[in-house]
């Protein structure tokens, strides 16, 4: 107000909340986001189904799937999404550990506000609490090497255990450790793991029992010829990016054709430019190609009269994983073909999975990627192996590259829990309350562990402490017995990087949300009938 006018900065219809109100309402909704997810957590965590508008389902309790999938429209909330997101890129695993321990420190913040603790101090306190559980991880964490088989099953186990393929997690873990460990490479001293290079196939159908890795590449195509072989034994294979059909001018040109003898010659010389290239594959020595581009009928004629295994429009990403797979190099120009381009694998078939017909290539001699075929009861039981399958390839992938892990069950958190009580009297000032409220916020792991198996939280996490401050650094829950056993000898493990993560995003998030203190939000369009995205209630 300026002498009795009203000044109007903001747009009319704009809505606007400051002060401690707009903190509360975005804690509030970070809050419940972290709710929703919560009772998905450890092995006895429940499923969620997720219906949209469309009236698609999907079950899991992937954190990540979940907070993809529920349409979320409050702008703290969104952060929480994101907070997910990041720790799926990142790690691959622990989406919920992250999720409803950003959701535990803003709730344990909102006490302190109460207590009018200023937001920057309880930042300020969240960020040194960070920075010191990151040192205590990385004391209390043990080194595995590549070679150690057993412990890397035992780190894909625990990321299955709390999934729907645990009845299958030893077949599934093995799978795991070895596709990955097919996939690694070394680079100066330190392991690299491009999980792209494993490619996932899902077919529904048989039990998930029969999912297998195969040693070499899956092609979601058929031989484009039914007199080309159904099986070829070792295959040389031609990888070639370039159509195998006659060639269109690349301005317009008009033939004119004036008498019969000029068709027949016309269709002469097109049908020798396709034997042509033919003859060129078959010089090379090929008896299989992978096509990326269309091949022409009469081509076609020519590749099964030649017996040669033929497949087209095949995947930019599928070429480069057969060229990893196989050691082909793709060729360009047929003219360039040589027999150094080709790849070789012992087996080329083509093979009926459900109602398609797919192209296996198979024991390529030391593929850099490789293949793994899921199969399951319905689609749903084979999307949601799918999704625990990669979270298991992620987690081995970390251990690989970091060379550490740490054990789960909640040791780790009640550990950092406990030291950071202790470091907590040393910083002093209000900060110390802010570390504290950090401390009690990663005890929310265990707690969520125990309740989920219906166990007494309370119980669980006094003979936590008790075994912590023995001395004994990994103890942890057992969902199953109800009991605090030795997670190392249990063979509950995880990377480091899933706990290193999960708090940095958590923190990240929790101290972005803490320092709004004013939300302007601008008037919403008129809304109409929506489109196939998702209708009006």
């Amino acid at each position: 107000m300026m002498g009795g006018q009203p000044i109007l900065i903001l747009k009319e219809g704009t809505r606007r909340e400051t002060g401690r109100d707009a903190m509360k309402n975005n804690i509030a909704a970070a809050r419940a986001i972290a709710e929703a997810v919560r009772t998905t957590l450890g092995p006895r965590g429940m499923d969620k189904m997720l219906v949209d508008s469309l009236g698609d389902v999907v079950i899991t309790n992937d954190g990540v799937t979940i907070l993809k999938e529920i349409d979320v429209e409050h702008p703290a909330a969104k952060m929480m999404v994101e907070v997910s997101k990041t720790q799926d890129t990142e790690v691959g695993d622990g989406t919920t550990t992250a999720v409803v321990l950003a959701g535990e420190l803003l709730k344990n913040a909102e006490e302190l506000i109460d207590q009018n603790v200023h937001p920057t101090v309880i930042t300020k306190g969240y960020r040194l609490a960070a920075e010191k559980a990151k040192e205590i991880i990385d004391e209390i964490a043990r080194p595995i090497s590549i070679d150690n088989e057993e412990v890397l099953r035992k780190i894909s186990q625990t990321a299955l255990s709390s999934k729907s393929a645990n009845m299958a997690k030893d077949l599934l873990s093995d799978i795991a450790v070895k596709a990955v460990k097919r996939v690694a490479e070394k680079v100066g001293d330190k392991w690299v793991v491009d999980v792209d290079a494993i490619q996932i196939v899902k077919k529904h159908g048989g039990a998930i029992n029969n999912t297998e890795m195969i040693e070499g590449m899956i092609i979601d195509k058929e031989k484009v010829h039914p007199g080309m072989p159904k099986r070829v034994e070792d295959a040389k294979i031609a990888l070639i990016n370039t159509a195998l059909e006659v060639k269109k001018p690349e301005i317009d040109a008009n033939i004119q054709i004036k008498s019969p003898e000029m068709i027949h010659n016309f269709l002469e010389e097109e049908e020798k430019i396709l034997r042509e290239m033919v003859e060129k594959i078959k010089a090379s020595g090929a008896n299989v190609v992978m096509c990326q581009k269309g091949i022409d009928d009469m081509a076609q004629h020519f590749l099964a009269k030649a017996g040669i295994y033929a497949v087209r429009r095949v995947k930019k990403s599928d070429m480069e994983k057969l060229s990893r797979a196989t050691g082909a190099r793709i060729v360009t120009n047929l003219d360039d073909l040589s027999a150094d381009d080709l790849g070789h694998a012992k087996l080329v078939e083509e093979r009926k999975i459900g109602d398609d017909n797919m192209t296996f290539v198979m024991d390529c001699e030391n593929p850099k990627s490789i293949s793994i075929l899921i199969r399951g009861g319905t689609e749903h039981v084979v999307d949601e192996i799918e999704r625990s399958i990669k979270d298991a390839l992620h987690v081995v992938a970390k251990a690989i590259e970091d060379g550490k892990y740490v054990t789960g069950g909640g040791s780790s958190a009640v550990e950092i829990s406990l030291k950071l009580r202790d470091y907590a009297a040393s910083v002093g000032g209000r900060e110390q309350l802010a570390i504290e409220k950090f401390a009690d916020a990663m005890e929310i792991i265990p707690r969520s562990l125990a309740e989920n198996a219906g166990l007494d939280p309370i119980d669980i996490l006094i003979k936590m402490r008790k075994a912590h401050k023995e001395g004994n650094v990994t103890a942890g829950v057992n969902v199953y017995t109800g009991e605090v056993e030795d997670m190392e000898k249990i063979g509950v493990i995880e990377p480091i990087r899933v706990g290193r993560q999960a708090i940095n995003s958590a923190t990240d998030a929790a101290v972005m949300i803490l320092r709004i203190d004013d939300v302007v939000a601008a008037k919403g369009e008129s809304k109409g009938p929506k489109g196939p995205s998702g209708d009006e209630e």
